[in-house]
C-alpha cells in the first residue's frame, strides 16, 4: 500500500510516499480502507518532531479517516466487509489502508458522504469531550478561536445547538463572515483588540466557557475574561506551553483551568468518546442544525502541499488527503 512517512523531524519536504506493507487487524481490531483522511494540526506538531506517538501507536501521520471496511480481526464483530465508516485514531491515516480499535469506529452520519466524512469524526469527538466537561449549558456565553478552522466551526454550531450564545475569533473578513454563516453571535478578528471587544459583548459579566487552542499567549486575557464560576480548557497550545496564571484572580471568580488531550487516552475512553459522538452529534448533522466544513482536498502523494495549506492559516475548514487507489 502507498503510504506518507517522515523522513526526518522539519518541514513539509519531509513527507515521502512510501510502499509499506498492509497492515493485518488484531483482536478486536478493523482493517479499514481509507476514502479520506482528515489532515489536523496535530500532524503538522509530529512532523516537526514536538508531539510522538503514543506507545504502540503507528507512526505514521493522521488521527482521523473514513472509509469501508476490508477486513476484521477476531473479536471484530458488528462490522462486514464493504461497510461505511470512520474511524478515530491514535496514528496511521496517512495510507491507503490503517488499522483501528473497533469501539474507535462508527458508521458515519446518515446522508453524508466518505469525503466529507473523513474530517468529522476528530473535531466532533475533540468538542463533545471538552464542552460534555466543562458542562456548556443553555444561555451561557462561549468563546471559541480559529472559528473559520474545523474545530472552531464545529464548535460554534454545537454550542449554538446546546443554546449557548457563541462569540468566534478568526483572521480575515471572509473568515468572520463564515462564522457568523454557521452561528456566530459575535465574530471578531484576532488582529484586533478582541479582549477589549468580548469585554464589551459581555457587559463586564465575563464569559462561562472557553475553548482555547491558542495556550500561553491568550493565557492571562483568559482567565481576565471569565466570569464568575467560568471555565477555560485549553486544548493546543499554538501560542506556546508556559504562560502566568493570576490564582488570586482565578480564586476571586471560582474559575477552573482544564487541559486536556485526545490522542493519549486509553482505548475504552476513545471508544466511549466516539459512541457518544454516533449518539448525540451525528443526528445534528443529519437534521442539519451541524453543517460540515468545507473541505480542501489533496491527493494522498501530496500531503506535503496539503500541510503547507493547513500551516498558511489560509484554508477554509476542513483539509482532506484522498488516497489514490
Amino acid at each position: 500500500m502507498q503510504a506518507i512517512e517522515v523522513a526526518e523531524p522539519g518541514g513539509p519536504e519531509v513527507l515521502r510516499p512510501v510502499q509499506r506493507e498492509q497492515p493485518v487487524p488484531g483482536a478486536g481490531e478493523i482493517l479499514i480502507k481509507t476514502t479520506a483522511i482528515g489532515v489536523n494540526r496535530a500532524d503538522l506538531l509530529q512532523r516537526q518532531g514536538h508531539y510522538p506517538p503514543p506507545p504502540g501507536a503507528s507512526p505514521l501521520l493522521g488521527l482521523e479517516c473514513s472509509g469501508t471496511v476490508a477486513a476484521l480481526g477476531p473479536d471484530g464483530s458488528g462490522w462486514q466487509a464493504g461497510d461505511p465508516c470512520v474511524a478515530l485514531l491514535a496514528g496511521g491515516a496517512y495510507a491507503e489502508y490503517v488499522v483501528a480499535p473497533a469501539g474507535q469506529v462508527v458508521r458515519p452520519p446518515e446522508g453524508v458522504d466518505l469525503v466529507t466524512a473523513g474530517g468529522l469524526i476528530e473535531v466532533a469527538a475533540t468538542v463533545l469531550a471538552n464542552l460534555d466537561l466543562v458542562g456548556l449549558r443553555a444561555g451561557e456565553r462561549f468563546l471559541v478561536h480559529g472559528g473559520a478552522g474545523g474545530i472552531g466551526s464545529f464548535a460554534i454550531q454545537y454550542a449554538k445547538a446546546v443554546g449557548a450564545e457563541v462569540i468566534a475569533t478568526a483572521g480575515s473578513p471572509e473568515k468572520l463572515d463564515y462564522c457568523r454563516s454557521v452561528g456566530a453571535d459575535h465574530a471578531l478578528s484576532y488582529r484586533d483588540d478582541w479582549p477589549a471587544a468580548v469585554e464589551s459583548i459581555t457587559g463586564g459579566a465575563g464569559l462561562d466557557v472557553i475553548l482555547d487552542n491558542m495556550g500561553a499567549s491568550y493565557l492571562e486575557d483568559h482567565v481576565r475574561l471569565l466570569g464568575t464560576g467560568g471555565r477555560l480548557v485549553v486544548i493546543g497550545l499554538q501560542g506556546g506551553r508556559k504562560g502566568t496564571l493570576d490564582l488570586g484572580r482565578l480564586l476571586a471568580k471560582r474559575g477552573q483551568v482544564h487541559a486536556t488531550s485526545l490522542r493519549p487516552r486509553p482505548v475504552e475512553e476513545k471508544a466511549a468518546i466516539c459512541a457518544r459522538v454516533a449518539e448525540r452529534v451525528w443526528p445534528t448533522i443529519t437534521d442539519g442544525r451541524i453543517r460540515p466544513a468545507p473541505q480542501t482536498t489533496f491527493p494522498l502523494a501530496e500531503a506535503a502541499a496539503a500541510h503547507r495549506l493547513l500551516e498558511s492559516g489560509d484554508n477554509l475548514g476542513k483539509v482532506l488527503l484522498l488516497p489514490q487507489s
